[in-house]
């Protein structure tokens, strides 16, 4: 199972690809897709679709996971975010690719046991969990390979509750 798991941002879009084969975990890729701030909002997402679009066409993941946006009382923020995450469902949709989304708690809990965990915790943990010395890109990057990583263990949860274990 590949999955393509998506942080979203209007300047800064996060992109990690996590394969399970086997039960072992790894990296096949991740990056960040970062656009200039002085770019008009609209050509902004226009870019940020037509780069991820490429990213799904060149890693062929199975499924998407997207981080969805945390508002502690900044609308605009959110405002942005939830733009950059519609191109992001957007481009997983034309892509074929089952979406799932999921909250930055519920993304840490799955990936660190612990739902307030800091970004260089859930960094640290994915770096062991998928066995490398370093992820090669921003913070951003780590945060889609956490939610891809999520996304995987959620399936596991899933799984083994339908059996009725």
């Amino acid at each position: 199972m590949r999955v393509l798991g998506i942080d979203p941002g209007t300047l800064n879009m996060g992109y990690g690809i996590v394969e399970e084969r086997g039960g072992n975990i790894s990296m096949a890729g991740c990056g960040v897709i970062s656009v200039p701030p002085k770019m008009p909002v609209e050509q902004r997402l226009f870019v940020l679709h037509a780069e991820l679009s490429k990213i799904i066409a060149k890693f062929q993941p199975e499924e998407a996971a997207i981080e969805e946006p945390f508002v502690a009382g900044n609308a605009r923020s959110a405002l942005a975010i939830g733009r950059a995450q519609a191109v992001a469902i957007l481009a997983a949709a034309q892509g074929g690719l089952p979406v799932f989304r999921y909250m930055p708690t519920h993304v840490k809990q799955m990936v660190t046991s612990y739902g307030r965990s800091s970004k260089d915790q859930v960094k640290q943990v994915v770096k062991l969990q998928l066995g490398v010395i370093d992820i090669p890109e921003a913070s951003d990057a780590a945060d889609a390979l956490a939610v891809a990583i999520c996304h995987l263990n959620q399936r596991h949860l899933n799984d083994v509750l339908k059996r009725g274990y």
